[in-house]
């Protein structure tokens, strides 16, 4: 529990001077094979207050002898009330570059569109570890990690590998269509083909839209290219 908290605190908590309260993120998306997203997620609480520096912060536990709000939410990347400014939010132009890249260039995937997907599961933390049992820095479950082909899911580069594997086989089994590969990623692929399209549940339609507005941040910073034929419709 205190990971999948933690998460919420290193989004909202990328600048440095707030960089101390984060200790290890999280976010339950990644869904197995089988299952579809729960609309009722167990209620997670956040403690938002500012520190004695005038630094806003937030913390899975009450601070002590400081004024704060209490924050609810679900799930964060899929939270419709969040207040995260996502088209502000500071992008990791760098971060895992030789494992990104490689990996995207391998099964054919824009490589910006790796990197929305890691920004939206765990802020690019190869640590995160969610009540769910998602793992490392695309948040794979073991069953797909399995699936994939992963020998050490904790390992950036191996987990790396296998999501965006893993993505491209959305991506293929969704005709190219990035936003019902993004919403079977979050939902899982069942839900996508039992509604014959992008599930109603809030939070994997806002979890959607969130990877989306990185995605294009992303695609526009990178301004890279790769030879060959992406499988997502990273141009149309």
């Amino acid at each position: 529990m205190k990971g999948l908290l933690a998460f919420f605190v290193c989004l909202l908590s990328l600048a440095p001077a707030q960089a101390a309260t984060d200790s290890g993120p999280t976010v339950l998306t990644n869904i197995p094979e089988g299952q579809e997203a729960n609309p009722e997620q167990p209620e997670i609480r956040i403690f938002k207050y500012t520190n004695k520096s005038g630094v806003r912060s937030y913390s899975d536990r009450a601070p002590m002898g400081i004024k704060y709000e209490i924050m609810k939410f679900d799930c964060f990347a899929c939270n419709p009330k969040s207040t995260v400014d996502w088209n502000n939010i500071p992008l990791q132009l760098s971060a895992f570059s030789s494992a990104i890249d490689s990996s995207a260039k391998k099964y054919r995937v824009d490589p910006a569109l790796v990197r929305a997907v890691i920004h939206a599961e765990s802020a690019f933390r190869p640590g995160a570890k969610s009540n769910k049992g998602a793992l490392g820095l695309m948040q794979l479950m073991p069953g797909t990690a399995r699936d994939m082909g992963v020998v050490n899911v904790m390992s950036p580069e191996d987990n790396i590998q296998g999501g965006v594997k893993y993505l491209a086989w959305l991506l293929e089994q969704n005709s190219g269509n990035t936003m019902l590969a993004t919403a079977a990623y979050n939902a899982g692929p069942n839900a996508v083909r039992r509604y014959n399209g992008m599930p109603p549940f809030e939070e994997t339609r806002t979890y959607v839209k969130r990877v989306k507005i990185l995605y294009d941040r992303y695609k526009k910073e990178l301004n890279k290219t790769f030879s060959g034929r992406y499988v997502s419709q990273a141009d149309t």
